[in-house]
Formats: structure tokens, sequence, C-alpha cells
């Protein structure tokens, strides 16, 4: 931009020049204007030898002058050229006012910075108003999916859309819709059917066995081995709805919610753990000073609860108490049992204690956090000379 300023400013000087020397013809005077300070003139006149006219290199260059009205030296070009007039040859010297560089780029980033919110002003507003319109159907078909459940039987309805790539996702999302949803009733009657189909062979069998214990005379071994297959089936029993519950719980098929008060719950539950307690000289002691009531369906509550209380009884050391405490976002369990912290990585996985206990399904744990996870509870352990089971809950909103 410079070079294009400088350029335009030397064409000017020249034609001054041209001006100059046809406005001596008209008013030789002027070539007396010999002015070096440029004080009266912006030219002047200096003579000079024919030798010094045919020698002389035209040349322009930059200096700064004071300027009346600025009150200060602002820059200015001098073009110096060798004229001929008459007989007479001269030096002429002409100024002009140049543009300041600093105000030039100054106001050149001003502008440009104009331009540049101009632009991403204007980007903005066409992606707001064209791209929002392009990608209508896109983001309606990612609010269905958001709201999906399957385990609700919703339907999404596919958006149509003139763009072949959203056709190709819409499809796409159909056929998945569909096949996730046909696998899931398939495996939910599967579930459904193979409890019932297993349920009633076990029931048949367990009594048919203690109709043959009431109705024969067994001698001792006999009596044994057929109190440890009652025992298995029993515990197979209790193992087959242990794994129904879980899968239940993780086909989200609980979804009736209500806000349950986990302290009344609390003391309904050990009603029914008392025998129990009084059987193993246990005690339970429930400290609460403050209410909690959380969503979540009742039943799973009561399952989440009386795992985690039953636990603490079976594993739990004769004469100790266990102590239940209530705040408003937490409950938690403690009991004396075994000097030796579980192990953290294994203690919620499937049939991991099973072995400790003759009678346990190894399930009881990993009931508890599946329901905790279906609610975002956290379930925490902890060992300090004491089994420490906490549920944390969402603080509310």
């Amino acid at each position: 931009m410079l070079e294009e300023i400088y350029d335009s400013l030397d064409d000017g000087l020249e034609n001054q020049k041209i001006l100059m020397v046809q406005r001596a013809g008209n008013d030789p005077t002027i070539l007396a204007q010999n002015d070096p300070e440029f004080k009266e003139h912006v030219y002047n006149f200096t003579p000079i030898s024919k030798k010094g006219y045919q020698n002389f290199k035209e040349s322009y260059r930059d200096t700064s002058m004071y300027m009346l009205n600025e009150k200060s030296y602002e820059p200015v070009r001098i073009y110096e050229s060798a004229v001929k007039y008459g007989d007479g040859h001269y030096k002429l010297k002409i100024i002009t006012s140049m543009v300041e560089e600093d105000d030039l780029v100054e106001d050149m980033i001003l502008y440009l910075s104009g331009l540049y919110i101009l632009l991403v002003a204007s980007i903005l507003f066409l992606n707001n108003l064209l791209l929002r319109r392009i990608w209508k159907p896109f983001y309606n078909l990612i609010t269905q999916l958001r709201d999906f459940r399957i385990e609700n039987n919703t339907a999404v309805e596919i958006p149509k859309s003139n763009i072949e790539e959203f056709n190709l996702l819409n499809s796409t999302v159909d056929k998945l819709i569909k096949k996730s949803t046909e696998s899931y009733v398939a495996q939910k009657q599967f579930i459904e059917n193979a409890s019932h189909e297993l349920q009633t062979p076990l029931a048949i069998s367990i009594n048919k066995l203690e109709l043959f214990l009431e109705n024969n005379d067994l001698d001792e071994n006999q009596l044994k081995d057929l109190s440890t297959v009652m025992d298995s089936l029993s515990k197979l029993t209790r193992l087959n709805k242990s794994l129904l519950l879980l899968s239940k719980i993780e086909n989200k098929q609980f979804e009736e919610e209500a806000k349950v008060d986990f302290t009344e719950l609390t003391k309904h539950i050990l009603e029914d753990f008392k025998d129990m307690a009084v059987h193993k000289k246990m005690r339970f002691k429930i400290v609460s000073n403050e209410v909690l009531k959380h969503f979540i369906n009742e039943d799973l509550a009561i399952i989440l609860l009386t795992n985690l209380i039953k636990n603490a009884l079976v594993h739990g050391k004769q004469n100790e108490d266990i102590q239940i405490k209530i705040g408003s976002d937490s409950w938690q369990i403690r009991n004396f049992g075994i000097l030796k912290e579980l192990d953290q990585k294994t203690m919620f996985a499937r049939f991991k204690n099973s072995a400790n206990q003759k009678n346990s399904t190894g399930l009881g744990l990993a009931i508890a956090k599946a329901i905790s996870e279906k609610y975002k509870l956290e379930l925490i352990y902890s060992f300090e000379g004491v089994h420490t089971f906490k549920l944390k809950f969402p603080k509310r909103s």
C-alpha cells in the first residue's frame, strides 16, 4: 500500500514540475523564487550550470517539516529535478505532504479488525440461521434418542430429510432400535420363562423329598444324604431368584418410583431380622437425627437394605452391636467381623463370597451394587477395625 502511495505522490510531483515550467512562460518571475526553507512556496528554483543540468539525476527523498496547522513536524516528500527555460538552467525542488505510516498502520488495524469482527458475526449469523435449519432433523433425532427408554417400549419417529447422509443415519438408527428392542423383549421373555420353568420342578422336587422323608424310615446316612440334596435344591431356588432379580434390575424392569423414607424402612426391615439377631446374640443400634428420603422403587429399596443388613448379621461377630447411622444424604451400617479388610476389587462381584457361607448364594452384595448403580447411589466399603458399608445419596437440588 505504501508503494502505491509513493508511486501516486511521485506522479503528482512530476506533474507539478511540468505545470511549473508551463507557468514560467506566463510568469517568469517564479524562476527567481529561491526559498530553501519553503516558507513561502512549496517549490523553489536554483540556477545551475549547463554541465550541472546535463549531469543532474532526478531524486525523491523523505524528510520532515514543521507544519503550522499541526504545530509539529510532519513527514514530506521532496522531488528534485533539473529544468531548462530559455537559455537558463535550474534545479527545481517541490515538496508535498505524505501519509504518516503510524496513522496508516493504526487505521489499517482498526479497519481490518472491524472487517474481521463483521466476518465473524456474519458467519455466526449464517450458522444460526442456515445451519440450524439444515441440522434440524439431526438434532430432532438426537433429542428422541436421549429420551428413548427401551424398557418403556417408546417409539422413535425417524424424521425425513433431503440430505442423503441424514437419511442414511436415520435408517441405521431405525434398524438398530428395532433390533435392540427385539433382543430386549426376547431376553426378557427368556428370563421370565426360564425362571418359571426352573421354579416349578425345583419346588416339586423339594416337596417330593419332604414327603419321602415323612413316609419312609431311613437310616442316619440316608437322612444326611437327602438333607444335603434338599439344601442344594433350596440354594438353587434362592440362586434362581437372585439371578432373576439381577437380570430385572439390569434390564431396568423396576420403573415405578416413589419417595421412600429410609429411616422408617430400616426400622421395618429390622423387625424381620429381630429373631436372627437374638439367635446370634447381636443388637441393632440406629443413630438417626435427620430425615433421609429418596425417589426409588420401594421393592428395590427393601432388597437393597435387606441385603446389607443380612450381610452384617451373617458375617458379624456374636455379642457385638451392629450400628446403623442415617444422615440427610447417607445411610451406613457397621459391624465387627474378621479383623481383615475385604478385597474391594472382588467383593461386589457375583459368587465371590459364596464359599465363605454354606447357604450363601454369593449374590447379596452384587444385587446391592446393581441397585445402587441403577439409582446413582454410591456404595462404599471401608475398614478401620470395623467393616462399614455406606450408601451416599445424590444431593438434593
